[in-house]
């Protein structure tokens, strides 16, 4: 298959993803105030005694600098970093290090703007921040705090004045997916540089959340390729977005037949949006989304050193207390599979875009307790797609 890369539809690591990840998530402490309802963590609200420490920390960070340039990005999460008293000595020393280091937080008390400052100065640069709903009753339900939806504006905008790229992450489910065209408004109010939209994955408390169909999931994943002119988009948990991507670069019109009522009514409902922002001139060339996916250009780290292909992917691959980051990620057995789309069961395995896509491990795991199996919310029948090939 060709993947027009000369249009740069989907961009290209430009290192081996078996040697480096391009984005390492580590997550910091278990610890928040926050009671989610699809939080993967089943977050505490007590900091694990077995955490790593602040010099464990340093040396993980000491570690990830090993890998050499292009140094993967660094994003230290939770639960809710901002619950470690040392997050600002560990931003400082990883940035130091070359690392480029980014914030999860949640919206709680402890995120002051003299803090956020302090975060900046420590060589923080980037910060994401959660909003699942446009309407406060929505997120503050979603959150299982009340207020939160108010604080979450207001932090947003201390982000910013504090000088961070904004990141927005949205959770869509059943309950949540008509409000992304009013979340999509909300987006270009707060001046959010990125718009991570996050398809459940029934694990956690998130199990008792109802995530969306495969039919409904290609309806927003085509939406979100619209949108992507107003906003910069990234999807989280559903890889196959690059395959719309590559299928509506090279024909606009790919899919417009099965396109369905969630398609035509999110896209009606953002149409004055649209007309807007053509009238001010203000539309954008769309952000290319990147080739990497669980174990392949990605890696979690959990609060005790655990490491694991993505936070959604509960399959231990080594503990970094016991063995250097760089070598679990190198030689995991586990890792390497994921690194094989050739390997994969089911449609996945044959489907012409899996070395650019290869589908949620995460919904494959938790659906069929096979992590190579077939993505079973990608609707996609590979050789249906009218795209050039090679």
């Amino acid at each position: 298959m060709s993947v027009i890369e000369d249009q740069r539809s989907v961009r290209r690591l430009h290192h081996d993803a078996g040697e480096r990840p391009m984005i390492t998530i580590w997550e910091a402490t278990r610890a928040c105030a926050l009671v989610c309802q699809h939080c993967r963590a089943d977050a505490q609200h007590h900091r694990n005694p077995r955490e790593l420490t602040t010099e464990q920390g340093k040396a993980l960070l000491d570690d990830i600098a090993g890998f050499g340039k292009p140094f993967p990005i660094v994003v230290m999460t939770g639960g809710d970093p901002f619950e470690r008293p040392d997050l600002e000595e560990l931003v400082t020393y990883g940035h130091n290090k070359g690392l480029h280091m980014a914030l999860s937080p949640s919206v709680t008390p402890r995120m002051t703007p003299e803090r956020l400052r302090a975060l900046r100065a420590a060589g923080a640069s980037a910060m994401s921040l959660s909003l699942d709903g446009c309407h406060p009753e929505t997120h503050d339900s979603f959150r299982g705090v009340p207020g939160v939806f108010d604080k979450t504006l207001q932090a947003a905008r201390w982000v910013r004045d504090a000088g961070f790229r904004l990141q927005i992450n949205s959770t869509v489910t059943r309950a949540t997916v008509h409000e992304l065209p009013q979340l999509l408004e909300l987006m270009v109010d707060l001046n959010a540089s990125l718009w991570s939209v996050f398809f459940l994955v029934p694990t956690g408390r998130g199990q008792a959340l109802q995530a969306l169909t495969p039919e409904e999931v290609e309806d927003v994943l085509h939406w979100l390729h619209d949108v992507s002119d107003i906003i910069a988009v990234k999807t989280t948990e559903a890889p196959h977005y690059r395959r719309v991507v590559i299928q509506r670069t090279q024909n606009p019109a790919a899919g417009q037949s099965e396109r369905g009522e969630l398609y035509r009514e999110l896209t009606a409902a953002v149409a004055p949006l649209r007309e807007a922002r053509i009238g001010a001139g203000a539309l954008r060339r769309p952000r290319p989304p990147i080739e990497i996916n669980s174990g392949r250009g990605f890696a979690f780290i959990d609060h005790v050193g655990d490491v694991y292909p993505s936070g959604f992917l509960p399959h231990k691959c080594g503990n970094v207390k016991e063995q250097s980051f760089r070598e679990i990620y190198r030689t995991s057995p586990l890792l390497a599979s994921l690194r094989d789309p050739d390997g994969f069961h089911g449609k996945c395995g044959r489907c012409e875009f899996h070395d650019l896509c290869g589908g949620s491990r995460s919904h494959a795991f938790a659906v069929t307790g096979d992590l190579l199996a077939s993505d079973p919310t990608c609707v996609y029948q590979p050789g249906d797609a009218p795209v050039a090939r090679e």
